[in-house]
């Protein structure tokens, strides 16, 4: 359950209300960045919720850490753990710049971070579809 609640969070974040909010009347790119910081910093502490959720299950369960399905949640692990070290401070400081002085070169680390979701999300959907597979109903 906790797989596809996190799913869910992430695709309605990242995919929706980070570019949407742009688009609403009234809001300008520093006012867009100063809410997208404050509703990404509060989605990685949920992401984090999740993923101790999942770790704290899988432990009980006692599962083998090799198999496919939790490879699957480990990739999803370890782009939380990247995102949350280096790319979201980076996006962080990059979107106080923005606010500030206005006029930044061009950056790919947004790209990454898309990326970066994309892979996570699918690597969720692909370990919530192994887990259900091998549960007996």
């Amino acid at each position: 359950m906790s797989t596809l609640l996190w799913v869910g969070f992430v695709s309605a974040i990242s995919f929706m209300e980070a570019w949407l909010k742009f688009r609403a009347p009234g809001i300008t790119v520093p006012m867009g960045l100063g809410i997208g910081r404050l509703v990404f910093e509060a989605l990685n502490k949920v992401e984090w919720v999740f993923a101790i959720a999942i770790l704290i299950s899988r432990i009980v369960s006692k599962e083998n850490w090799a198999s496919p399905k939790l490879i699957a949640f480990a990739i999803a692990l370890l782009l939380l753990i990247i995102q949350t070290a280096w790319l979201l401070p980076l996006l962080d400081a990059r979107a106080e710049l923005i606010i500030h002085v206005h006029d930044l070169p061009a950056s790919n680390h947004h790209f990454y971070y898309v990326a970066m979701e994309i892979v996570k999300v699918t690597s969720l959907i692909i370990f919530a579809i192994s887990h259900f597979k091998s549960v007996e109903l």
